[in-house]
């Protein structure tokens, strides 16, 4: 969602409605949601007791999500918000935080309300709160849950200090196209990943027990609800469409997760659905969310969604207001749509009385939850947020979790790491720059407090290493670009000077160096919302800077940041090496410099497959074959899957990343040739650190299904662990699969697991990887 700070009451977007899905029976069994402490019974009395009281104004006014922004000196509050808070038509407000601000409002609704129901207030705080950790991409790239949970607990402890009670993350969305902006904000293409960081986020904002009257935990939002990173042709809010088996396969496991693991409320996306807004769409967001998977916490809407409903031609703002309550829409986020119009909506019988109480109810029963009613301001105050916005631990973690998500995806002849002695000529657009390394969805984090690649490396190589810099060329030359950039928030001051002369410059430095370091890559600003790229190429003339870097004969190190994979060919195979860095936060610019000076040997694997070219996307590991698959070894074979003009390979594959060291897998090896529907089977691989430095490595396991009642993937991820082996050390790693991990939704959405032959793959990466088969039998595993 938006969190730029405009008037409550905005005009709308746009949205569209057709005949929702049909019901369907999902067989898969929900696993109930972790408990709270709160006590259930104790919670419904007194929200009965509240709920007799309110006037049917007041019910509609708890459905009300306004946006007020602040200055430093305390919140602005938009026109006609006070009077609405004062009158009780004000549920939650996001965008306002500090103690300062927070209080502010708060009392407005304590002290001058007729019911004294406090505020909820929301903030997207995605990677970080004030500490920002690298983006969602970037953390997903550690395949490190604990550190994962530990990004999601600092920011959950920040925000609370700093008035916020809900943020709007994790963001779970399965990403397969590059070209889609928000592929930043979320763990990539795997669902089987994607899981697991579902449930480590939940883990991390709300503690481990779900104990949101905790004052540091915060309540998350699971987003988007449902499918928007399938959205077509990269292109944010686009339509999506699909068939349900892949939907429940491919695409909805991280929501689910997120909902077993008690995420306490969802918020809807954009798009639509096979025709219907997700905003409009009964069938997702109570039929599926509710009916199917048990969630019992409330559904936000996206910024103005049910507003840009109009837009996609489905009715009027009478028409859109039921149809979002109806659907299961409990809060309108900023385009009070609800109201405006619910009253009238009752009247004309489009809506009952029932459904306004029950999304009320909902609302209510969260604040509940978060102990408002008991401490509506959760003991914040500015001496607690002075204590803990961005501590010294909190910054220590924000850079030991940075390097971890970085992927080493070159390294010929050992150019790195780099030697702290000597001349190095740091060049690039981003190498001086701090705005870009917060990223994008970097909410209330200081740019300005972020450190640059050329100051961590001054922090981190010592005095024995000259840094001569240059920035070689700007970012972007399109001067359209830059103002759309700078409209944002880019800070992007263009140098007037020719792009020939600033290469020029860029070269003597080379020159006069023992190894070159260019950090390219995007501006923050070219990843996010609204911000969907066509071409997957680096940006502006930094192809060309490198080339010339190259021709000085000189190694050359290339440092990407980046929201998105990238077309990199010729950066392969001209680099002497390649360290992909994403946005990696507040703690950046030091832990890019502890890796490229081996203080941090790097670890991390991608999570997103890297095109050769655009024109291949959608590209992920977890394809399906086809009837006419294109065998390699038949170069001139015409009638098969193929390009023309390009392999069918990916230039870096999903799981991908190197180490400082090198790795070896033996073949593995299975405890049973067979599989019984209530057996198990461990499959062992032996692991071997075979450098020379101590690394972690990231062993990876998938199955194939080969053949199924419905067409599978080639090799999907169920497992992989996280191992540190030092120089020369060997070690057992044994997976353990079980009927559930062969599950998978058929034509009928029934969850089995079906008779027959399986492969299994350990290895690095999806792609280089070692096999062994084995047999599921005694029939289906059915649930």
């Amino acid at each position: 969602m938006k969190s730029t700070f405009r008037a409550a009451g905005l005009l709308a977007l746009g949205l569209l409605l057709s005949p929702a899905l049909p019901a369907q029976k999902n067989t898969r069994p929900t696993p109930p949601a972790t408990s709270t402490p709160v006590d259930e019974a104790k919670m419904q009395r007194f929200i009965d007791d509240l709920m007799r009281q309110m006037t049917l104004e007041e019910k509609i006014g708890q459905l009300n999500l306004i946006t007020v922004g602040f200055d430093v000196t305390g919140p602005v509050v938009s026109k006609d918000v006070d009077a609405n808070i004062r009158k009780g038509l004000v549920g939650g407000v996001f965008n306002t935080y500090t103690p300062v601000a927070a209080r502010k409002l708060q009392d407005m609704a304590l002290k001058e309300s007729r019911l004294h129901i406090p505020l909820i207030f929301g903030y997207d705080v995605i990677h970080g709160h004030r500490t920002i950790f690298p983006i969602p991409l970037g953390l997903s790239a550690t395949w490190d849950m604990a550190a994962v949970e530990r990004s999601a607990r600092v920011a959950a402890e920040e925000s609370a200090a700093d008035g916020l009670h809900w943020v709007f993350s994790p963001m779970v969305d399965i990403a397969r196209d590059p070209r889609w902006g928000r592929v930043m904000e979320g763990g990539g293409e795997d669902p089987y990943l994607g899981s697991q960081i579902a449930r480590a986020m939940v883990r991390g904002y709300q503690g481990p027990n779900n104990d949101l009257t905790k004052n540091n935990t915060v309540m998350a939002c699971l987003k988007h609800f449902a499918l928007y990173g399938a959205a077509e042709a990269g292109r944010d809010y686009n339509t999506t469409d699909m068939s349900l088996p892949r939907m429940y396969n491919e695409y909805l496991p991280p929501y689910k997760a997120a909902i077993e693991a008690g995420v306490g409320s969802v918020m809807s996306s954009f798009n639509d659905i096979n025709g219907t807004p997700a905003t409009g769409n009964k069938w997702l967001l109570t039929d599926l969310l509710r009916g199917q998977w048990g969630f019992k916490g409330f559904v936000a809407t996206d910024y103005t969604a049910i507003n840009e409903m109009v837009a996609h031609g489905v009715g009027n703002d009478a028409q859109v207001s039921a149809m979002a309550l109806n659907a299961g829409a409990d809060q309108d986020m900023v385009g009070e749509i609800f109201l405006k119009n619910l009253a009238q909506n009752l009247k004309d019988g489009t809506v009952k009385q029932e459904t306004i109480d029950l999304a009320c109810r909902r609302v209510l029963e969260g604040k509940y939850k978060l102990g408002l009613f008991q401490d509506p301001y959760r003991g914040v105050s500015d001496k607690r947020a002075k204590a803990t916005l961005m501590k010294p631990e909190f910054l220590d973690d924000a850079r030991a979790i940075a390097r971890k998500s970085f992927v080493l995806l070159k390294n010929e002849n050992q150019t790195l790491p780099l030697k702290k002695t000597g001349t190095i000529a740091l060049v690039g657009p981003l190498a001086s720059r701090q705005r870009d390394l917060i990223g994008s969805w970097s909410g209330a984090g200081d740019w300005k407090q972020a450190v640059s690649v050329e100051q961590g490396m001054r922090n981190v190589a010592g005095s024995g290493v000259k840094i001569l810099t240059a920035p070689g060329v700007n970012i972007t030359d399109d001067a359209l670009l830059t103002e759309r950039l700078n409209a944002y928030g880019g800070d992007i001051v263009p140098d007037k000077r020719p792009a020939e002369e600033m290469i020029q410059e860029a070269v003597r430095a080379a020159q006069q160096a023992d190894v070159v370091v260019a950090v390219v890559g995007e501006s923050q600003g070219m990843t996010g919302e609204a911000a969907s790229r066509a071409d997957l190429n680096l940006p502006g003339q930094q192809l060309e800077l490198l080339k010339a870097l190259k021709k000085t004969g000189k190694p050359l190190v290339v440092v990407l940041m980046n929201g998105r994979p990238l077309t990199l060919n010729w950066e392969n195979q001209h680099a002497d090496a390649i360290l992909e860095t994403w946005f990696a936060g507040t703690q950046g610019g030091n832990a890019i410099a502890d890796v490229l000076f081996g203080a941090y040997n790097p670890s991390g694997k991608l999570t997103a497959t890297f095109p050769q070219s655009v024109g291949q996307v959608p590209l992920y590991y977890n394809h399906k074959t086809t009837g006419r698959p294109f065998d390699p070894q038949d170069r001139l074979a015409k009638y098969k899957s193929r390009y023309l003009d390009v392999s069918n390979e990916p230039l870096f594959p999903f799981g991908f990343g190197l180490s400082y060291t090198t790795f070896s897998y033996s073949k593995p090896t299975l405890s049973t040739p067979t599989l019984s529907a209530s057996g198990t089977l461990d499959v062992s691989v032996t692991v071997k650190n075979t450098g020379n430095y101590d690394g972690e490595e990231v062993a990876q396991l998938y199955l194939r299904d080969v053949v199924g009642s419905v067409t599978r993937p080639v090799r999907e991820l169920k497992s992989f662990q996280k191992v540190l082996l030092k120089k020369g050390e060997s070690r057992m790693l044994t997976f353990r699969l079980t009927p559930e991990d062969l599950k998978f939704y058929n034509q009928n959405l029934q969850w089995v697991a079906e008779p027959g032959d399986f492969q299994v793959f350990v290895g690095s990466n999806s792609r280089d990887t070692q096999e062994a088969s084995f047999r599921f039998v005694e029939g289906s595993a059915t649930n």
